[in-house]
This record gives C-alpha cells, sequence and structure tokens, in this order.
C-alpha cells in the first residue's frame, strides 16, 4: 500500500470532527570507518504512520495523537480509533484553531508556487541506497592512502537519509515533501600529543563534498599541533569556527519560543512582561534568519507537526512556512510562532523552519585564514561538545572544546592549547562581537544529530569565557 493510499484510507475512517494524517516513508544508507580502513555499511526502510483526531465540542476541541511504525493496511483502522479515543481522554487544546484548508489564508497552497524539484503528490515516495556514496567512497578511499602515507589515521561515518512526508487533512489538503538528509563527520589522528582534529559537512546528495579538501584541512590542524601550549582559565579573545558557530546558534534559535519568553521564561522575556522583540542584541550589524528556499538547504516550506508542544501546534500542520528573520542587523525581530501564540503576542505568524542562516548584513567578510591572518592574540575554536543548559534566563550555555583548540599569535597559530570548560551565552556573545567572517554551509557537531542545515561564518568575540581547564581530548 502507498503512503497516498494510507493517508486516504485513515481520513476515510475518521468519525471525529477533523482529522490530520501523515504518513512516512525513510530510506537510509551508511557508511563508517576507522584507522583509515571501511568497517561497515548498511541501508535500512522505515514507515510510519501518524494520526491526529480532532473533536470539537462546547468545551472546545482536543486532539488525540497516536503514532506507529510498520503499519499494515488492515490495522489503519485500528491507529484512527486509538487516535479518537486519546482525544476523547484528552483535556481541551489550548491552541486549537481551525485546521487549514486549501486556498484559506496562510495555508500552503498554489499561491507560494511549486517546491523547485519535488515530485507531486501522485509520485512514489522517493529513496535513497549504498548508491548515493558512488563518488564519495573512492575519494575516501584515496584520502586513506593519503593519511596512511602521513602517519595518520582516520575515522568516521557517513550516512544519508531521504523522507516522504505525505500529509493530508479532513479540510482537504494533500501536500507532500521530500528531505534528503545527509552528512559526513571525520576525526583525523595522529601520534604526536594532541593529535587529534575533526571536521564535519552536510550535504543533500554527497555531490558537494570535497573529501581531499576537508582531510587536507584536517592534516593542517595536526601540523598546528606539533607545538603544545598550556593555557589557564580565563575569559579570551576567541575565534569561532563555523561549526562552533553552529552549535551556539542552534541552541539560540531553539530558545525563540515565543510562548516561554511571553511567560517570562527566557532570555527573550521582557522584564515587566511581553518579548525582547525590537531590542538590540548585537554590537555589530548580524542577521539570522531561516528560509525553507534557501539554497543547499532546501526543508519543509509548510508546517508538519506530529504532535503539539510550546513552540509547534498540530493544529498548524499545512501552514505556509515563510521567510523570516529572526534578528535583523543585530536587532531582535521576530520569534517561534504558532496561530495561538501569535494571537497572544500580537506578532506576526513565524513558524519554526529547518535550517538557519547567520551572516553579516550585506554579506561580505573574509575566511577562517583571513580572520586569523588579522588577529594579533586569539584561541581558535575548531568545535564543541557536550553543551547543556545552565540558564534559561540568560541563555547561559556551558560545554567542552575538543578536538582542536589553538594559540593565534600574530596573523598565525603557533601550536595547539589544551581544552577548556566554557559558561557562555550566545546572546550575550552576540554583544561581544568584534568581527564576522564570510558564512558557509555549516555542520553543528554537538546538534548534527537533530539539525544539520545551518550556514555560519567565523567570528571573533571578545572576552570569551573559559571557565576552567578541561582534560577532555
Amino acid at each position: 500500500m502507498t503512503p497516498q493510499e494510507t493517508v486516504e484510507r485513515a481520513l476515510a475512517a475518521a468519525r471525529c470532527d477533523d482529522c490530520i494524517v501523515i504518513a512516512d516513508e525513510t530510506s537510509e544508507a551508511n557508511l563508517r570507518w576507522a584507522a583509515n580502513s571501511l568497517t561497515t555499511n548498511g541501508v535500512a526502510r522505515s514507515r510510519q504512520l501518524t494520526v491526529i483526531a480532532i473533536p470539537r465540542g462546547a468545551d472546545g476541541a482536543r486532539a488525540g495523537v497516536v503514532s506507529r511504525a510498520g503499519v499494515r493496511g488492515d490495522q489503519i483502522a485500528d491507529v484512527v480509533a486509538a487516535a479518537e479515543r486519546a482525544a476523547a481522554e484528552s483535556s481541551p487544546a489550548e491552541d486549537a484553531q481551525e485546521l487549514t484548508g486549501p486556498g484559506a489564508p496562510g495555508a500552503f497552497g498554489a499561491n507560494d508556487g511549486p517546491e523547485p524539484g519535488q515530485p507531486g503528490w501522485e509520485n512514489q515516495p522517493g529513496s535513497t541506497g549504498i548508491g548515493v556514496f558512488a563518488d564519495f567512497s573512492p575519494a575516501l578511499g584515496a584520502a586513506f592512502q593519503t593519511a596512511a602515507s602521513a602517519g595518520r589515521k582516520l575515522y568516521g561515518y557517513a550516512e544519508h537519509s531521504l523522507t516522504s512526508t505525505f500529509l493530508g487533512t479532513s479540510s482537504g489538503l494533500r501536500l507532500r515533501h521530500d528531505q534528503p538528509t545527509g552528512k559526513v563527520e571525520i576525526n583525523a589522528k595522529s601520534a604526536d600529543p594532541g593529535g587529534s582534529a575533526w571536521a564535519g559537512r552536510a550535504t543533500p546528495d554527497f555531490t558537494d563534498v570535497d573529501v581531499a579538501a576537508i582531510t587536507a584541512e584536517l592534516g593542517h590542524r595536526l601540523d598546528w599541533a606539533r607545538r603544545q601550549v598550556d593555557l589557564p582559565a580565563g575569559r579570551y579573545q576567541t575565534l569561532l569556527s563555523p561549526s562552533a558557530m553552529a552549535d551556539l546558534f542552534v541552541d539560540f534559535y531553539w530558545s525563540t519560543g515565543a510562548k516561554d519568553a511571553l511567560d517570562g521564561r527566557t532570555v527573550f522575556s521582557r522584564a515587566g512582561g511581553g518579548t525582547r522583540v525590537g531590542e538590540r542584541l548585537a554590537s555589530l550589524p548580524v542577521t539570522l534568519r531561516s528560509d525553507p528556499r534557501a539554497d543547499g538547504l532546501r526543508c519543509a516550506p509548510f508546517v508538519i507537526a506530529r504532535t503539539s508542544g510550546r513552540e509547534i501546534s498540530v493544529f498548524d500542520n499545512g501552514l505556509a512556512i515563510p521567510p523570516v528573520t529572526w534578528v535583523d542587523n543585530g536587532v531582535l525581530s521576530a520569534l517561534t510562532q504558532t496561530r495561538w501564540t501569535a494571537g497572544q503576542s500580537g506578532l506576526p505568524v513565524t513558524p519554526a523552519t529547518d535550517n538557519l542562516i547567520f551572516e553579516r548584513a550585506g554579506g561580505g567578510g573574509g575566511s577562517l585564514a583571513e580572520l586569523i591572518a588579522g588577529t594579533r592574540r586569539a584561541l581558535l575554536v575548531t568545535c564543541l561538545w557536550y553543551i547543556r543548559e545552565v540558564d534559561p534566563q540568560t541563555l547561559l550555555l556551558t560545554g567542552l572544546t575538543r578536538d582542536g583548540v589553538y594559540l593565534v599569535e600574530d596573523g598565525e597559530v603557533t601550536g595547539a592549547v589544551n581544552n577548556f570548560r566554557f559558561n557562555e551565552s550566545p546572546v550575550g556573545l552576540l554583544g561581544r562581537l568584534a568581527e564576522v567572517g564570510a558564512t558557509e554551509p555549516s555542520l553543528p557537531r554537538e546538534w548534527s544529530d537533530y539539525f544539520t542545515r545551518a550556514a555560519m561564518p567565523p567570528a571573533l568575540f571578545e572576552d570569551f569565557n573559559m571557565s576552567s581547564v578541561s582534560q577532555a581530548s
């Protein structure tokens, strides 16, 4: 049975006032390697059916959600019935709205234009397989040989998935989105003390992954590490790589929920009530934005909500996701909103988007190498690890540096530095921006299991708080 047929049969089986059905079909492929040798590869396929039953009554609407994997045709009615029972047992939903339908205000549809490269509702689900690595694998083999000749070893993995999502509603919406997601992470090690470096790339299809360039970059960093420098904890002028920037500002983005801000829970809450939208956060004119059709970062242009939370609502399924600027020329300009929270805040409806772009207003800026060349003395941090929130009121984060902290002196990297635990807020860091480089596609290391579509610049910050020395390698 096709996902489209599954959606139609589930909607036909529903007896509640409104119903939303989401059918996902996913295929995956992966490679893993260690010590310059491929260790495993594999492929997998999965299906998931989510039914959202919505009965409406005098006391409001209720929502019952049931998700199950591997549902057969003869089990569809059982899933629908389970969702309807869950709805009957639930409390009225505070975020209840009328479902969007074809042509309704805000609904994704003909006015939004076709998604470039996307198949139609009637087409078969997309798929990936081990063939996605056809060009990547030979390049990886060549990198193994180069690393071995230099006395280095490569470890890592590559994975690719493609999820076809079919969304149908009792209000008449029939929407489909195919999402490819890929990433590669490579760790290079040498026999020298401190000889470990990491790099990662996100990719929709592996045609844009330059393995030779990645491993050459790692080799360069291992050369830097031949000289070891021990430094104490303290506040340092610090250069962050695009990957490190991605980890910090994805966390920033995940904290922009309007509901939590309105409730006074977050760094984006205004003292005395309301939100900080309209306040200046950054010392330089930088922009943080999302756009579901951004080149290389394409993601679903409409809401796909399999459950409700403080920042997403099942009632918004099928709502169009517009381009949104979260920070505009240094000023907080939007928070993630459902239709319900928009009614509370008086701000426009700005649903969460599955990508994030940080850039200097107007573009421009130098590469990481150019920022290094223009720096008198600073730490260079290439990636972050084990990031946790300490205080939501300031968005204070703690975490570790890992696989590459270096000392920059008079425009050159002069050695590798011991690791640190840091305590910093990305909101506070915006006020201490000293320089911003050119934006490029960037893979967060800590959050890459959840968020891969990011574009970030390297950036230089004043007084980055390295709160203690870490023994992490």
